[in-house]
C-alpha cells in the first residue's frame, strides 16, 4: 500500500462525523456459523461536556462497552483510552476503524472484555499549550472521573492512539499521570527526535518540545507493557524506528506493509486490542 502525502498539519488526514450527544445504540459483530461463540452486544454511549482545560468548545466523547453473550452485564470493566490524530475527533476510531465491531469479535473469541473510551482533543497534540489548552489534564482530571461515573474500573486503564494520538499516548504514559495504567499502544505515532520551528502546530517552542520530548522520556516506559506499530510505506517509518531502537524493556508490534491511513490501522487494530486486553486482565 502506498503512503499518502502527509503535511505538517494533517498527519492523520482523517475527519469524523459530528458528535451526537447522549446517544445510545447497540451493535454486534458479523454473524458466525458452526460452533463459534456469539458476539456480545456493544453498547455505544456518547455525550459532551465543557472542559475547564478547553472551554472554547464542547468536548465530545464516545464509549463502547461490551455486554455478556447472554445479554447480561460483565461487571465493572477496565477501559482503554483512545487518542485521535489531527483532523479527527472521538468518533473516528468507531466510524472509520470499526473499533466496536473489532471489540465484539475480540470478546467473542475469548479475549478479555474491556471498554474503549475516546474523547475530543482538537489539534492540541495532547499536551499543555501556550494558549492555555491542556488536553492531557482534561484526560486525567475530567475524563477518567467521568468514566468512573459510567461504572468502569478506572484502576485498570490502558491508553492507545494513532498519529498525533500515538504521540499523545506515549507522552501520557511516559509522564506517569494515569494511576493504574497497565499498557500503552501507539499506531503510526508522530514522533521526532529533534525540534523543528516549522512545526508550530505540535510544539509552541523549543522549550515546549524539550518538556514533552518522548525520545528523552523513553526510560520512563521501561517496565510498562508497550506496543508500537508503523507501516513500511509510512513517511514516519524511520522516525518511529529510531524511537523504538532505544526503547527499554520488551515491546510488541513492529513494521508491516501499509501507509499512514485507515486501511493500515484497521489491519492492525485486532492485534492492538488483543494486546490491550491481555494487559488489562
Amino acid at each position: 500500500m502506498g503512503s499518502p502525502g502527509i503535511t505538517r498539519r494533517s498527519l492523520l488526514g482523517l475527519g469524523a462525523g459530528a458528535v451526537a450527544a447522549a446517544s445510545v445504540a447497540e451493535c454486534a459483530g458479523p454473524g458466525t456459523s458452526g460452533a463459534a461463540p456469539p458476539a456480545p452486544s456493544i453498547t455505544m454511549r456518547s455525550g459532551s461536556f465543557t472542559s475547564r482545560f478547553r472551554p472554547q468548545e464542547p468536548t465530545g466523547w464516545s464509549l463502547a462497552v461490551p455486554g455478556s453473550t447472554d445479554g447480561g452485564r460483565t461487571g465493572s470493566l477496565p477501559a482503554a483510552l483512545f487518542l485521535h490524530g489531527t483532523g479527527a475527533d472521538h468518533r473516528m476510531v468507531f466510524d472509520e476503524l470499526d473499533a466496536g465491531g473489532v471489540l465484539a469479535r475480540h470478546v467473542a473469541g475469548g479475549g478479555m472484555p474491556f471498554a474503549i473510551a475516546a474523547i475530543d482533543g482538537g489539534e492540541t497534540w495532547w499536551h499543555r499549550r501556550e494558549s492555555g489548552t491542556d488536553t492531557q489534564s482534561m484526560l486525567v482530571e475530567e475524563f477518567v472521573p467521568l468514566l468512573a461515573r459510567q461504572g468502569l474500573d478506572t484502576g485498570r486503564l490502558a491508553v492507545f492512539g494513532l498519529s498525533m494520538g500515538g504521540f499523545g499516548a506515549l507522552l501520557l504514559a511516559s509522564q506517569h499521570r494515569v494511576a493504574g495504567l497497565r499498557a500503552v499502544a501507539a499506531m503510526s505515532p508522530a514522533v521526532w527526535s529533534l525540534y523543528d520551528a516549522g512545526r508550530s502546530d505540535n510544539f509552541d517552542s523549543a522549550a515546549d518540545f524539550a518538556a514533552n520530548d518522548i525520545f528523552a522520556l523513553r526510560p520512563e516506559l521501561g517496565p510498562l507493557p508497550k506496543r508500537i506499530d508503523c507501516g513500511t510505506a509510512d513517511n514516519l517509518l524511520f522516525s518511529v524506528q529510531d524511537y523504538v531502537k532505544d526503547l527499554p524493556g520488551a515491546h510488541e508490534g513492529g513494521f508491516r506493509a501499509g501507509g499512514h491511513d485507515s486501511g493500515y490501522w484497521r489491519s492492525i487494530l485486532p492485534d492492538v486490542l488483543a494486546f490491550l486486553g491481555k494487559n488489562l486482565a
